[in-house]
């Protein structure tokens, strides 16, 4: 039986990598003199990759990386009022409404004897703002906010609920951190694809009978009541 349901947070129930691919274009408007957009926003990506270890996922990292970007690309003759209007974006996505995926609150009503636990990674500050402003706090036993999605970092939450792995599923919207995670541990993981999900988080479906794909985050009550049946 399931007895506790992960769930990620951004493009899983609200809505996030729209904002960045708006900021994106906006960044690549901003320097098109210096290049083509996609060579612009292929520099950009390269940067924030180098940077994850520096300053982790979220929009201040991605800040400061537009920030790099731009330095890199004018050699350092970027002017303090590009640098100014780059802080801007940033401060825009940092203020923007969450808008929740349709049909959230009615999965989370239907999960409500489950555990459920929201796990995301990010910027503290920035999730909680977001969590608080979703008006989907009540619905969540535990709220895990994490530096990264890893298989340790995942079997640290599992021991901190007393949760067994094969009693556990996670639904997220990307392969790399809500899914081969949790199945390295023998847990159960359902994928929700977004329409926009960031390159980084990209990989393929794996060969595992603890993986599920559904169409909908709508599909997810159904996902779990077909699992205890056939335990």
């Amino acid at each position: 039986m399931i007895e506790a349901v992960g769930l990620d947070a951004d493009d899983t129930l609200w809505e996030n990598e729209t904002f960045f691919r708006l900021t994106e274009s906006g960044f690549a408007e901003l320097l098109a003199e210096h290049g083509e957009r996609a060579d612009i926003t292929r520099r950009l990506y390269e940067v924030e990759r180098r940077n994850l270890a520096r300053y982790g996922y979220g929009i201040k990292g991605f800040m400061l990386s537009m920030v790099q970007t731009a330095i890199e690309l004018t050699d350092g003759r970027v002017s303090a009022a590009t640098i100014r209007r780059i802080l801007d974006l940033g401060q825009e996505m940092l203020a923007h409404p969450v808008q929740l995926i349709e049909g959230v609150p009615e999965v989370l009503g239907a999960l409500s004897d489950r555990r459920l636990i929201l796990i995301t990674k990010g910027d503290l500050m920035d999730q909680e703002r977001k969590l608080a402003a979703s008006g989907l706090a009540d619905h969540f036993d535990a709220v895990e906010i994490l530096a990264d999605k890893t298989p340790d970092s995942y079997a640290r939450v599992l021991a901190r609920h007393g949760i067994a792995a094969e009693r556990f599923l996670m639904a997220g919207n990307s392969v790399r951190s809500d899914v081969l995670p949790v199945l390295a541990l023998r847990g159960r993981a359902a994928l929700i694809p977004h329409d926009l999900t960031w390159e980084a988080e990209h990989d393929d479906d794996p060969a595992d009978d603890g993986f599920h794909r559904l169409d909908a985050i709508a599909d997810l009550p159904g996902l779990i009541a077909r699992l205890d049946r056939a335990r």
